[in-house]
């Protein structure tokens, strides 16, 4: 009996995982550039066992892991505001973070800082780093497909988009910013990436389908709990059995 209620524990713990997921993919609905994370499920270990003098075998349950994003790409949402980049193809926003270190991102929501460069909306600076004159305005700024940000007409910097081997494997560090992985490989100039002003990528979260998810998972995760609570009154019973 204890074998049914490892294997219902089990299978709550992966459907609350799952729910975990769906309910972060749901609070970054509005989030620009999200990517909705994927979930897999696989079986746990199974064990031969006797059951009334006939050897069968008996499973441990499930386990759920997150295994990557979808790298679907997001709809494209026209702002108007020349500080707002969207990133069309696989390519990342790559930026210097307060402590020295690198990040990616895809939210490309940029704003000038006191000293007049480029920064994400946390004021994380791009990498390269890019200053534009003293008294720019953002109205004044032009970044073609390519990266090249020109101010008043004049060159100011280039905006480089990096890509990785495998970005479902990116790291999430918070705030819309990833870390590359060995299983991501390192960074490198994406190839088939451009950049649209004046607009920025909205999450790739279908919200159809992950209120679908949920709602099965929902009801997965009561019956794992339903079956934890049979066996619990099956192991009462016998003991009364083995008792009286």
């Amino acid at each position: 009996m204890l074998e049914g209620l490892y294997a219902a524990a089990a299978g709550m713990s992966a459907q609350q995982l799952q729910l975990d997921a769906i309910s972060n993919d749901l609070a970054n609905l509005s989030t620009s550039g999200y990517k909705s994370e994927r979930v897999a499920f696989s079986d746990l270990l199974y064990n031969k066992v006797d059951i009334a003098g006939t050897e069968t075998t008996a499973g441990a349950g499930a386990k759920a892991a997150i295994v990557g994003t979808s790298q679907s790409q997001g709809a494209l949402q026209e702002t108007g505001n020349p500080l707002d980049l969207a990133i069309e193809g696989p390519g990342y926003l790559q930026v210097t973070r307060a402590d020295g270190r690198r990040a990616l991102t895809r939210n490309g929501a940029l704003q000038l800082d006191a000293e007049g460069s480029i920064t994400t909306a946390e004021g994380d600076r791009l990498y390269p780093p890019i200053k534009l004159p003293a008294g720019t305005s953002a109205e004044k700024i032009r970044i073609a497909g390519d990266g090249t940000v020109t101010a008043d007409g004049k060159k100011v910097g280039r905006i480089q988009l990096v890509a990785v081997t495998a970005p479902e494997h990116l790291r999430s560090e918070g705030s819309s910013l990833l870390s590359a992985t060995a299983e991501s490989g390192a960074p490198h100039a994406a190839k088939d990436a451009l950049i649209h002003q004046g607009a920025l990528e909205s999450s790739n979260v279908n919200i159809g389908e992950d209120m679908t998810a949920m709602v099965g998972t929902e009801r997965n995760y009561q019956l794992a709990s339903t079956a934890i609570q049979t066996e619990s009154q099956m192991m009462s019973i016998a003991n009364q059995l083995r008792n009286s």
